[in-house]
């Protein structure tokens, strides 16, 4: 075995695409499996928010999470339709759910009522996600009906130190059903987003700042896994750099727990595995903050930050220890020491040391592996052993009430084998949208290629990202087109167009890009030619060029968002 080890690298952020406003409800003709809309439902309006500085919806789920899902339901096809059989019946889906909104909300302490907002948010979740993927407007309307009662009501939340696990949970949770209906003609957006702004944000800051006046190891890694998800949730759903900069930033390096340097502190690379920071506590806690963190590196990945990857996939090695452990075979284990108590503690007080993981719930359920399946053995084609094996055993997951009726039960949204399960390894599908142009993407139609508005079918502007056909060195990619398999993205004359692979070297070489920081913003990606490194694939005239860069204009032509 080979030593437990620590290390940090700088966050890798790739570019991003989606819709910047899904316009309709997909639906699926046809379509099999419980309580499944007519072939030919009525979905209800929708109204275009404007561009956008992050693709919407973009959060847990994009528009092609949700596409693929519909086809998958539509088609009968397994694991996908029992998923979609969890999700009709469970008792928050359905469409008659009514709210029980209040203006203060407690949790922890004298008075605590907070039953109420967990479960109306996994009804608002869960009526929100049969509306998308079957377009029954009913669900559709409860959703909102939902989400419009608390906006219109809560002002506070409060309670003991456990407001800020409500603040956390919560908030990343509403941001995330609230997403998916923000194009809803009856939401109220701009009241929604004052919400999530005026009373969970601060809260979210004020504990990832001050740690509710305690010594910075006090509190668990769930605790600021939490309000970090929820920090980025409310910054994408509001259009907010500053938060999502904050939240990705405090993934990275932040000083408490929930960062992924402290979260996951000792690593044993010889056998892919990686300590997580509750395993000595217990394992409901353990397998909690995988779920938090799994859901944080989604959000952050659907815009476009590779928060999965970092540092070595270090939490792909966390996720296969606690799925292991909960397995019940053996793990490594380093003794885990930490301090508890107020800032003002003494430097030689409070001190713990854990010295083997706990059994305490050792072996529970929780709906949290397929979202991490999905990632690293879906998108990435990555060995996922024990974590495959847990995944397993659960699915079709459920989602909230399904694995407990407390708060426990509803920690994560669950669902994931609807949503995310992946269909085959290795097999990563994006869209190009435009840095300053937010409501177009790069699309195809025939053998010509222009950035156009959102475009449908989604799969004329949908392409695999392959190892590059020249070079895979340093990440060098092609786009193949996903609907003309065998159909790259080409530069000739420096103008693009989609051309199917010729096998020449002269081809593989024109097809090959180099992926790089974003001319135009740090946080996305431009692409540099393999065969003519001074030059850029960049949009004119809303054709796709590649040029050489001397402007601010030109480089801001030439940035780009990827997101599957």
């Amino acid at each position: 075995m080979s030593p437990p080890q620590s290390s940090s690298s700088a966050v890798s952020r790739r570019s991003f695409i989606t819709g910047a406003s899904l316009a309709v409800p997909l639906v699926a003709a046809g379509a099999a499996g419980a309580s499944w809309a007519s072939p030919s439902p009525t979905p209800l309006a929708t109204v275009t928010l404007g561009p956008s500085t992050y693709a919407h919806p973009g959060l847990v789920h994009t528009l092609a999470d949700v596409e693929v899902t519909s086809l998958n339901v539509a088609g009968s096809a397994q694991p996908w339709l029992g998923g979609w059989n969890r999700l009709v019946a469970n008792g928050r889906s359905n469409s008659g759910w009514q709210p029980r909104p209040v203006e203060t909300v407690i949790r922890g302490g004298d008075g605590q009522n907070y039953g109420p907002l967990f479960t109306d948010i996994h009804a608002a979740y869960q009526n929100a996600l049969r509306w998308r993927i079957s377009g029954e407007a009913a669900h559709g309307a409860a959703a909102v009906r939902i989400l419009n009662a608390w906006s219109g009501m809560l002002t506070t939340v409060t309670g003991n130190a456990d407001r800020f696990l409500a603040a956390g949970i919560y908030g990343y949770q509403f941001a995330n059903a609230a997403e998916l209906v923000r194009d809803h003609p009856d939401f109220e957006f701009e009241r929604f987003r004052g919400m999530l702004l005026n009373v969970f944000h601060p809260m979210n800051e004020h504990f990832l700042t001050n740690h509710n006046g305690a010594v910075i190891t006090n509190y668990w890694a769930n605790w600021d896994l939490c309000n970090m998800a929820s920090i980025i949730a409310i910054g994408i759903f509001a259009d907010r750099d500053d938060l999502v900069d904050r939240a990705v930033t405090y993934f990275q390096s932040g000083a408490g727990n929930g960062s992924l340097p402290h979260a996951v502190p000792f690593v044993y690379e010889d056998e892919g595995l990686a300590q997580w920071q509750e395993s000595g506590r217990d394992q409901a806690h353990s397998m909690m903050g995988i779920g938090l963190m799994g859901a944080f590196c989604e959000m952050a990945w659907n815009q476009g930050i590779d928060c999965y990857g970092h540092d070595n996939n270090r939490f792909l090695k966390a996720a296969e220890y606690v799925a292991k452990y909960n397995l019940g075979n053996d793990v490594p284990f380093t003794p885990y020491t930490w301090q508890s108590g107020p800032w003002t503690t003494a430097s030689h007080a409070g001190w713990h040391t854990q010295t083997v993981p706990s059994e305490g719930a050792r072996g529970q359920g929780r709906p949290v592996w397929d979202q991490v399946l999905g990632h690293y053995s879906g998108r990435k084609g990555l060995d996922t052993p024990w974590v495959s094996q847990i995944a397993a055993t659960l699915r079709p997951d459920g989602g909230g009430g399904d694995y407990g009726p407390n708060s426990g039960g509803y920690d994560a949204l669950g669902f994931g084998t609807l949503m995310q399960y992946p269909a085959q390894t290795g097999r990563r599908v994006s869209r190009l949208q435009s840095f300053n142009f937010p409501d177009r993407y790069v699309r195809h139609t025939g053998s010509t290629v222009r950035l156009d508005p959102s475009t449908s079918p989604v799969k004329d502007s949908q392409f695999r990202v392959v190892p590059g056909l020249a070079s895979q060195a340093d990440g060098r990619i092609s786009f193949e087109s996903v609907d003309m398999p065998g159909y790259f993205l080409r530069h000739w004359n420096y103008t693009f167009s989609l051309v199917q692979n010729d096998d020449s070297a002269v081809f593989k070489a024109d097809a090959t890009f180099l992926p790089v920081t974003g001319l135009g913003h740090s946080n996305l990606t431009s692409f540099r030619s393999h065969n003519y490194p001074d030059r850029y694939i960049r949009h004119s005239n809303y054709g796709l060029k590649l040029t050489t860069i001397a402007s601010d204009l030109d480089r801001a032509d030439a940035t780009y968002r990827m997101v599957d």
